[in-house]
């Protein structure tokens, strides 16, 4: 027993009597039970998914739905109640977002549940795999090789290497012995130990981090979604002021009353509002979230989806990528005549921890027997490349990458080891040395082979056909890792480094110009991660192993095998449930849908959004009454927008991502936006000169926009297929049959000779305007560069001249 224990930032915490229990006994069941009752539970301070509440919430309480709220209520007021038809559109993008939101939800959090971290647990005197969130303080964890620390914790027996660098950024492996501290967060390279939790939940160390971050900053949005949230904010803050504006000038000026000023003021307001187009992003990735998990894979984060799919680099290791995770001794090669390697080495391997692919191989190959006992162990490290062990006479026996184990006699031994590295094998030195002597006698060569996966070829062969460049960055000899390569059929195998030793402008440049690097450490996957990137390569990372931590968390998208260590699987942002590296894919192919398809349907959205705002503008500049009803808007932008988007949005599109989102988005509704004002603004002359009712007038505007729309889902459709024609010929008729059956619910009126004639001009105006437009706005980017060249070439000439 020990002291006591309180802890006033959590009230719902009560005191208890500390436990230092012994490593093979830990804590009793009612010991356990205490300390849950009273709070003293790893409970993470940040859930991965969002409730139940939190989803409907979201949802409902946006800045555009609180506009939507505050114009219903406007309308009620005057008594506009047909034009309410607006709020139906709301409350059923509404309804889709919090049920897809929650379907999603459930999805992740059962597949989460098949990737829960777990550790060996000691409680009443049996070691038993216990979920994170469930240890408690004082509870003894037993901790391995590619575990980690999920809280902060004592080494009470046993010796480990720790990378701290997911918490304090210094990526050295740091030896833990009998009393020193672990960190939680931290993980354990090699080695195994006993220890005592010490902090659990919120007093943690990481968890400490964690909620420091959450309060200093929000995470980063890229990409997609982060210009999409630029639109809206822009969006947003414009509607306000040009709203009032509107309202302003039309009571002021055109001598309105306040229900037709505020009946048309709303149309206007609900023009510019996007809203369905957060919304279906949001379901867009929600629905692939829930395919992916149908595939076995988990993603940790959303924005990961759009990431990979723009990927142009794909960094690999050797093993468990590029071949599965199964090793063979395939041959051991004597290096001296003296002795015997092989009850050398079934002594080495006796000692050592099972505890990476190498030495479980080696342990199988050399049976259970019982061997002589080290007085001290090195466990293996990706930083040395070796490990050790030493028994009692001083002999010290070292197993290891033979250039960092031989050391200045390597190439003595050059001739024999490298026939074996280019038949593609991994080659151990064994060596032997003594206390009284530092000169090493090599005694064997191991050599192991490493399948290549069956799959890899076809998988490689993707990603080539898709312009995405491959990197194998392996901790292996470069020849053992450019054979394995070439095996898997990725391009550009032959261009390997050794980047023993390689580091700063060095590496940077390698990193650019070969696609094999072999005996590289840790640290170095890092910067050859962070070279690509800053040559503006979108770079994914796999891996499976502690050794590929650091690398994986610079990475834009990292991806880890289900079957490697538990840390790796924890900071990635996509699991491959089943270690199947031939699914990858597949999930580049949804990304790639989900991107394309909601570039597709986003510039539907903004030729209303872009139609609006400048027909608002013009309107306040030219004195006239806007021309829509908020009613007339619902149905355009039902027919034209809503259902056409959410159709396309989940059809199969695996184009590869070109340009960047909001100038395609742009790009691609300008001509439809801009035919509707030339159309608009010409029924408007034209109405006045005839002298049209403005409600005849409202009403050619709806119907000729609705065309427009309809040509723009047209170019959306090509190449047609059977769902594509069913969209457009079922989005017409339900056109045709709401305006012969509900006319009046959608505002819209019979027209008479004068308004058909009208009609009939601008209807037959609008293939012609808006295929002018369109070959216009695609010569635009061309004209642009040059002008942009001409521009350069002339600043140039401009600065030559100041130096004479």
């Amino acid at each position: 027993m020990g002291n006591k224990r309180s802890n006033d930032s959590l009230n719902r915490r009560k005191e208890i009597f500390r436990v230092h229990a012994e490593h093979e006994r830990g804590l009793s069941d009612e010991q356990v039970r205490e300390r849950l009752e009273s709070g003293w539970v790893n409970t993470p301070v940040d859930s991965p998914t969002k409730t139940v509440p939190q989803i409907i919430k979201s949802n409902v309480f946006t800045y555009f739905n609180m506009i939507f709220f505050i114009i219903a209520f406007a309308l009620i007021c005057v008594g506009s109640f047909n034009n309410l038809s607006f709020l139906l559109v709301v409350f059923i993008n509404l309804l889709i977002g919090i049920i897809q939101e929650i379907k999603a939800k459930k999805t992740l959090d059962s597949l989460s549940l098949l990737n829960e971290s777990t550790i060996v647990t000691v409680r009443n005197g049996k070691q038993v795999k216990v979920r994170t969130e469930r240890l408690v303080l004082d509870d003894i964890i037993f901790l391995g090789a590619g575990n980690q620390i999920c809280a902060d914790a004592v080494v009470i027996k046993g010796e480990v290497q720790v990378n701290e660098a997911l918490v304090t950024g210094e990526a050295d492996e740091i030896t833990k012995k009998h009393g020193d501290e672990l960190l939680s967060g931290s993980y354990v390279v090699s080695g195994s130990c006993f220890a005592r939790i010490t902090a659990v939940g919120s007093d943690s160390f990481v968890s400490k981090l964690t909620l420091g971050a959450k309060n200093a900053k929000k995470t980063k949005t890229a990409g997609m979604m982060l210009s999409l949230k630029r639109l809206i904010m822009v969006i947003g803050f414009l509607i306000i002021p040009l709203a009032i504006a509107l309202f302003t000038r039309q009571h002021i000026t055109l001598g309105l009353d306040v229900p037709a000023n505020v009946t048309q003021t709303a149309a206007a307001i609900i023009g510019m509002i996007p809203e369905g187009l957060y919304l279906l992003v949001n379901i867009t990735l929600a629905v692939s979230v829930i395919k992916l998990a149908k595939k076995d894979t988990l993603v940790h984060e959303l924005k990961c989806i759009e990431t990979l799919a723009r990927v142009d680099t794909l960094c690999v290791d050797k093993t468990g990528t590029i071949t599965d995770n199964s090793m063979l001794v395939s041959e051991i090669v004597p290096l001296t005549r003296d002795v015997d390697p092989n009850k050398l080495l079934a002594d080495f391997v006796y000692n050592m921890q099972d505890d990476n692919i190498t030495m479980h191989t080696l342990k199988s190959f050399y049976g259970a027997n019982e061997g002589r006992t080290a007085i001290s162990v090195m466990p293996f490290s990706s930083t040395t490349k070796m490990s050790s062990v030493t028994f009692s006479a001083g002999e010290k026996y070292t197993l290891g990458a033979p250039e960092y184990v031989l050391g200045d006699i390597y190439y003595s031994y050059k001739d024999v080891i490298l026939p074996y590295i280019l038949a593609g094998k991994r080659v151990l030195a064994f060596v032997r040395s003594t206390s009284e002597s530092s000169q090493l006698t090599p005694l064997a060569l191991v050599t192991l082979v490493n399948p290549v996966r069956p799959e890899a070829k076809d998988t490689f062969t993707y990603f080539a056909s898709q312009g995405v460049n491959i990197k194998v960055i392996s901790g292996d000899n470069p020849y053992t890792a450019a054979a394995a390569a070439k095996d898997a059929g990725i391009n550009g195998s032959d261009k390997l480094i050794d980047v023993t030793g390689l580091y700063g402008t060095e590496l940077e440049e390698a990193a650019i110009s070969y696609n094999v690097f072999g005996r590289v450490k840790p640290d170095q996957k890092r910067d050859i991660i962070r070279a690509l990137k800053k040559k503006g390569h979108t770079v994914a990372m796999t891996g499976d192993g502690v050794n590929d931590i650091l690398a994986m968390k610079d990475a834009d998208c990292s991806i880890a095998m289900a079957s490697g260590s538990d840390v790796t699987c924890q900071v990635a942002h996509l699991v491959l449930m089943k270690s199947q590296f031939s699914s990858l894919p597949s999930v580049v192919d949804e990304g790639r849908q989900v991107i394309n398809n909601i570039q597709r349907s986003a510039s539907l959205y903004l030729v209303k959004n872009i139609f609006s705002f400048l027909l608002a503008i013009c309107s306040i500049i030219a004195v006239f009454e806007y021309p829509l009803q908020p009613a007339q808007i619902s149905l355009i932008s039902l027919l034209t927008i809503g259902i056409p988007s959410f159709v396309l949005a989940l059809e199969p599109n695996h184009s590869r991502i070109r340009g960047k989102f909001l100038l395609n988005v742009i790009y691609s509704a300008l001509p439809a936006a801009l035919t509707n004002l030339i159309i608009v603004m010409g029924v408007v002359l034209f109405t006045k000169e005839f002298d049209i009712s403005s409600s005849m007038s409202s009403s050619i505007v709806a119907i000729l926009m609705s065309l427009v729309g309809f040509t723009m889902v047209f170019k959306m459709c090509r190449p047609f297929n059977i769902t594509r024609s069913i969209l457009l010929i079922g989005i017409m008729a339900l056109f045709v049959v709401s305006l012969i059956f509900l006319p009046e619910f959608f505002a819209v009126t019979s027209l008479n000779y004068r308004g058909w004639l009208i009609f009939s001009v601008f209807a037959l105006l609008i293939p012609s305007v808006i295929y002018t437009l369109s070959k216009a706005f695609d010569k635009f980017p061309d004209f642009l560069s040059v002008m942009i060249e001409k521009l350069i070439s002339l600043l140039k000439g401009i600065n030559k001249n100041f130096d004479r």
